[in-house]
């Protein structure tokens, strides 16, 4: 089978990878043609079409003022799968251009799967409809997003279980915490991970609030997870105090040694939860973004595990919330507060039950496999 693939964002590449793996597993003449990232290059052994880097844009104002490029991007994608004519086209999550690229697919006959749902429980329903239309097979990662679409919409999906279960799984530790410390020239202090997003705008809103608390916690360091598509210069730009470091590509290895985590809202959240780290939920954006965004999204809460728990089991300071004094209290609350932390905890234990059983992509895989043979 020739299979398309179409993923944005490091998370999107992340999964899209895994499945990439399961599909060459179940399907040995299986052959890709990828928008996404480096990790899915690696796992299919083939280059990119586009690098998410190139097309990949959230936030309203970063979206306007990339328009015409993401237009072109459309364009060029619906050229490239008429052309080349896959088998079958897999949209991994990024639903603001994979579901525009879906009905051109579904109109020329192409099966189409969509592998992590949008978001459609909390803003942006009407989607269903475009999904209903033109999705032929929906593949979930929480069991609530299965009763929606089946309940609510009449729609089947298959519940998979999340994919950060199985990248997490394979993520072997290389060091001991003295070790890693040594390895990247830190200092022998206990370690809060400061987690600011992939995007260069998340960055630039986030970063600087987040590590302007640091210099109060004179027994404790504070450590950047940088990501290589970004200098130190960059990070540097947003970094004032003085206990501040930025280790590369390591944003695992890094949680596994960090009493508490400050982290940008999305599914980096989420992993910090399953490794176990008590977090604080944090984000800032463009005044103007943050005001039409809560015009529209139905929650109550912003991070995954809060979301999935449906209560605030992890602090989240969102906007003006997100102060120095705030942000500072909260992080008190994490280190210094055991009941408090326990209480993350626990939580963490019964929100990992939720999200069902390792081996997602194989299961996906396994689906696809199925529904392509019928």
């Amino acid at each position: 089978m020739n299979y398309y693939i179409i993923a944005g964002e490091a998370s999107g590449d992340l999964h899209g990878a895994n499945l990439i793996t399961a599909l060459r597993q179940s399907d040995e003449n299986a052959t890709f043609r990828l928008w996404g990232g480096d990790l899915m290059a690696k796992a299919a052994d083939t280059e990119l079409v586009k690098h998410y880097r190139t097309y990949d844009y959230m936030g309203i104002m970063e979206v306007v003022k990339h328009a015409r490029l993401i237009l072109n991007n459309i364009k060029f994608c619906k050229q490239d799968i008429a052309e080349h004519k896959p088998d079958a086209i897999i949209f991994v999550d990024f639903p603001g251009f994979n579901l525009k690229i879906a009905p051109f697919a579904k109109s020329i006959g192409i099966p189409t799967f969509f592998y992590i749902s949008p978001t459609v429980w909390a803003w942006k329903e009407s989607r269903v409809k475009t999904i209903k239309k033109n999705i032929d097979h929906m593949f979930v990662e929480l069991p609530f997003v299965k009763t929606f679409y089946e309940t609510r919409h009449n729609y089947h999906v298959d519940f998979v279980g999340h994919p950060l279960l199985d990248s997490i799984a394979q993520f072997k530790e290389k060091y001991s915490l003295e070790s890693f410390k040594k390895a990247n020239h830190l200092p022998d202090k206990k370690i809060v991970a400061v987690l600011p997003g992939s995007r260069e705008y998340e960055i630039r809103e986030n970063l600087r609030t987040m590590q302007s608390i640091s210099e109060k916690y004179t027994d404790y360091q504070f450590v950047v997870a940088g990501m290589s598509r970004f200098s130190l210069d960059f990070y540097q730009k947003y970094i004032t105090a003085q206990n501040i470091s930025v280790v590369f590509n390591q944003t695992y290895e890094l949680l596994k040694k960090a009493e508490a985590a400050i982290v940008v809202s999305g599914s980096a959240t989420l992993e910090t939860a399953i490794l176990n780290v008590p977090e604080i939920i944090v984000y800032q954006t463009s005044p103007i973004t943050f005001y039409l965004g809560k015009l529209f999204v139905k929650l109550n809460f912003l991070g995954l595990p809060n979301l999935i728990m449906e209560h605030q089991i992890v602090p989240e300071l969102l906007q003006s919330d997100m102060t120095p004094k705030k942000l500072s209290e909260a992080l008190d609350s994490i280190l210094f507060n055991p009941q408090f932390r326990n209480d993350i905890l626990d939580n963490y234990a019964q929100l990992r039950n939720k999200l069902g059983n390792e081996g997602a992509s194989q299961r996906v895989a396994a689906h696809i496999k199925t529904y392509l043979n019928k």
